[in-house]
């Protein structure tokens, strides 16, 4: 069976400080769509520039009503549960 290659994530294009700093508002409006870039100086990447990630969802208040059920003894504690708690002996 032959060894599977993991993926690696691909490497954005790279362009130079200079080149950047001339087009900016062309990359970020390539930003915006989605593309990423890495900004190098003398052959060094010195900057990653990608789209910011999606916030979290939030929470809605109500999306799992009616979709849980509890037990009907779910609140009642047994008795012995109950004098321990109260520090009686039983």
């Amino acid at each position: 069976m032959a060894k599977q290659d993991q993926a690696s994530p691909p490497v954005p294009p790279r362009i130079g400080v200079r080149e950047f700093r001339g087009n900016f508002s062309g990359f970020m409006r390539q930003v915006r769509l989605g593309s990423s870039f890495a900004v190098t100086s003398r052959d060094e990447v010195v900057a990653i520039i990608q789209p910011p990630q999606s916030p979290p969802r939030r929470r809605q208040p109500g999306t799992l009503r009616g979709k849980i059920r509890m037990a009907p003894d779910f609140d009642t504690a047994p008795p012995e549960l109950l004098a321990a708690m109260e520090g009686e002996a039983e």
